[in-house]
């Protein structure tokens, strides 16, 4: 994408923030971002001082190994502080006021088209000198290993309008954010460490969202995820047995059946899973065989930009208010699943995944003991049912 601009600067206490601009001033140089952050804040590796006025170094999050599941179970505790549904005009995410004294926001200037920094409250972050090999035991017990939460978690913001959503953005916007999406994918895969990265946005109060401005996440994990592994041992059984790839042959199946696929573009294919788990639950995959994002020609990203806010028009059509028809704004998670940067990078295909909670106007759907404690899935719809609304509501 040839009319985009990079820029990238540090913030006070040392995080970095890169702008991604593709309004045209700003691509032509005529106009340029403020790159200096006035807060008086602390350098975030510095020493602190505790209540007994002695500096001991920073400490940074933790992952302790499961040994009944094999899972890495990341544990950071200084995020019961991050902030939590701040009033409009005090959201971190908003760029600065015009004129104002700079608040305790973000992003320094006072508009921008797409910003990235790293989370002032990362569940995962890389303290300098420190490697997953700094390991120990919890209590000095062998059977409980743990490690630094070496990884990285960075913030998207979408749009300088607080009171927008990715759904209203226009295709540019949305082609912007897809290169922001695999800059920071190229960067963050090539750190220490690093062996999957996950771009995902969680949208409404109803999934948890503490911050309402339209953004999403990117999360750089030191390990692979209990999703990813268990997607993982099911390509390579697959492979093993049949010699062939997977998540090829499911897009190829489900385009075969036709009765799910509910949006098909030059180079993309939207479909119900056909064991769809949640009560509204999407696939959109592309019909190349990619990797990652970084992965895609620029024909697959400028097609994606306009595919996926099509997908997102249905997904906002399909409830409707009873007594008004008005349709209700989707509260959804949406992630990218992509390659893991190592062992087993050849089984990965790129393909994202979209679902929701809500399973009817006002009404959420709470996992069951045997879903929470078993993981044992009960869905309560078919996808067939959830194709044919998505199809419905496709006008």
């Amino acid at each position: 994408m040839t009319d985009l601009r990079r820029t990238a600067t540090t913030l006070a206490d040392g995080r970095e923030l890169i702008y991604f601009d593709d309004s045209p001033d700003h691509v032509s140089g005529a106009r340029t971002r403020r790159l200096d952050d006035p807060r008086p804040l602390p350098d975030r590796f510095a020493p602190v001082v505790g209540p007994d006025g002695v500096a001991r170094p920073v400490t940074g999050p933790e992952m302790r190994l499961d040994p009944l599941t094999g899972d890495w179970i990341p544990m950071a505790s200084h995020r019961m502080n991050r902030t939590f549904l701040p009033a409009a005009d005090s959201c971190p995410l908003c760029p600065a006021t015009p004129g104002a004294a700079y608040s305790d926001g973000e992003i320094p200037d006072t508009d921008y088209d797409v910003a990235v920094f790293e989370n002032r409250f990362p569940a995962l972050m890389q303290l300098p000198g420190v490697t997953l090999e700094d390991g120990w035991s919890v209590d000095g017990e062998a059977v409980w290993p743990a490690r630094p939460a070496a990884g990285r978690c960075e913030v998207v913001c979408f749009s300088s309008d607080h009171s927008g959503s990715f759904a209203g953005l226009t295709p540019r916007r949305v082609r912007t954010i897809i290169e922001a999406w695999a800059d920071r994918t190229t960067a963050l895969s090539d750190l220490p460490g690093i062996e999957q990265v996950f771009c995902f946005e969680n949208r409404g109060a109803e999934i948890g969202v503490t911050l309402p401005h339209p953004h999403g996440q990117i999360y750089a994990f030191p390990f692979v995820t209990p999703r990813t592994q268990a997607m993982l041992r099911q390509a390579a059984a697959h492979r093993e047995r049949t010699g062939g790839h997977l998540l090829r042959e499911v897009l190829d199946a489900e385009l075969r059946a036709g009765t799910r696929v509910v949006l098909e573009s030059e180079h993309w294919v939207a479909y119900v899973p056909a064991a769809a788990r949640w009560p509204v639950e999407v696939h959109l995959a592309p019909r190349r065989d990619v990797l990652d994002l970084p992965g895609l020609t620029d024909a697959e990203r400028d097609d994606l930009a306009t595919t996926y806010l099509t997908l997102l028009g249905r997904l906002d059509r399909f409830f409707v208010e009873p007594e008004t028809g008005a349709p209700i704004p989707l509260p959804y998670i949406s992630g990218w699943h992509q390659a893991v940067v190592g062992e087993g990078r050849e089984l990965g295909r790129l393909h994202l995944q979209i679902f929701s909670v809500l399973r009817a106007p006002g009404r959420l759907k709470y996992l069951a003991g045997v879903e929470s404690g078993q993981a044992a899935w009960i869905s309560d719809t078919t996808p067939e049912r959830i194709a044919a609304r998505l199809q419905e509501v496709s006008a």
